[in-house]
């Protein structure tokens, strides 16, 4: 398996930028397509970007296209959220989720089998 932990949230203003970052262990990152996802308090965890093996391809909801740009380092075992003109409804604990998958095309769009412990980001307004 593969083991996941975020870094990089913080608090910022509205307006602001952060990057996250998700750095994996265990196996081989590039044999994953991996995810980020967000729980803002009293709702459900949500699909934010998703990203094929080779980073190809990628995926993002409504909310944070043009502004969010989801990226991975296989070399690095390392995957990347770059978030710009951060919104207060950004608010949330931001988690990056894999997935095993032997099609390197596929990008993950739905909770992967394994994840972090989660980052929390907060955008003041």
């Amino acid at each position: 398996q593969v083991q996941l932990a975020e870094s990089g949230g913080g608090l910022v203003q509205a307006g602001g930028s952060l990057r996250l970052s998700c750095a994996a262990s265990g196996r081989t990152f590039s044999n994953y397509a991996m995810a980020w996802f967000r729980q803002a308090p009293g709702k459900e965890r949500e699909f934010v970007a998703g990203i094929s093996r080779s980073g190809g391809s990628t995926h993002y909801s409504d909310s944070v296209k043009g502004r969010f740009t989801i990226s991975r380092d296989n070399a690095k075992n390392a995957l990347y959220l770059q978030m710009n003109s951060l919104k207060p409804e950004d608010t949330a604990v931001y988690y990056c989720t894999a997935k095993l998958t032997v099609y390197g095309l596929v990008v993950l769009t739905t909770p992967g089998d394994y994840w972090g412990q989660g980052t929390q980001v907060t955008v003041s307004s």
